[in-house]
């Protein structure tokens, strides 16, 4: 089983305004691992703002298609690329619509920060459904540490079931694509108001075109990275 995780997200181009704006946020350029430091609510020092967004970091500014996994035993990398470029040609792009800034509930009174499509689109379901049944074979079976870190005693019935087959337990029926922002805290709906006025001045089209998926890696307890990019259709 490697000892590196990969990912399968949906994340904007690296060029884009909406890149550039998670990217501030969360203090941190996935595509390059370069630090930006320099974004922080009003409110907030830099320093306060890299602890609120600590844990979201470590992964990039993404929507998670596929959760984190370990590659089973004789797969490699090479062998999860030509899976992916198969895979992504299969699907062709389509568009998810604006994105909007929400609070996830994360436990009594607190929550965390996310952007989110404003209306349920069929094609982003299918695609979801499709890489998390379709790649799954790629994936290690969860370590018995990796199964108690999700907490399953606090999962309903079903996200247990799918957490045991699919190593995570927020999929198909559970799935709920979102773009962390920030940790989970007590002032995620006033943060929420925040944001969406800085979100509205630095992205102006706040649309998002799914056109491809994206392969992120962690190297041993390193921050996600991007790997490679898989252009749709």
């Amino acid at each position: 089983m490697s000892a590196n995780r990969y990912a399968i997200y949906l994340a904007p181009p690296r060029d884009s305004d909406l890149w550039r704006f998670g990217s501030r946020v969360l203090h941190r350029d996935a595509a390059t691992g370069a630090a930006l430091l320099d974004f922080a609510p009003p409110g907030w020092t830099p320093e306060a703002w890299s602890k609120a967004t600590a844990d979201p970091r470590r992964y990039g500014f993404h929507g998670t298609l596929k959760a984190p996994f370990r590659l089973r035993d004789g797969i490699g990398l090479d062998d999860v690329a030509t899976r992916l470029e198969t895979f992504a040609r299969s699907v062709e792009p389509f568009d998810l619509g604006r994105l909007k800034l929400g609070v996830f509930a994360a436990g009594p009174e607190r929550g965390f920060v996310a952007l989110r499509p404003s209306n349920r689109v069929d094609a982003l379901v299918e695609l979801e459904r499709r890489a998390v049944i379709e790649l799954d074979d790629l994936r290690a079976p969860l370590s018995l540490a990796e199964r108690a870190r999700r907490q399953p005693d606090r999962l309903s019935e079903r996200q247990r079931f799918y957490l045991d087959a699919y190593g995570y337990p927020y999929v198909l029926e559970e799935f709920r694509l979102h773009f962390t922002l920030t940790g989970a805290m007590r002032e995620a709906n006033a943060l929420a108001d925040t944001l969406a006025l800085d979100f509205r001045r630095e992205t102006p089209n706040p649309t998002f075109r799914v056109d491809a998926v994206v392969l992120f890696k962690q190297e041993g307890d390193g921050d996600f990275q991007i790997e490679r990019r898989f252009p749709l259709g």
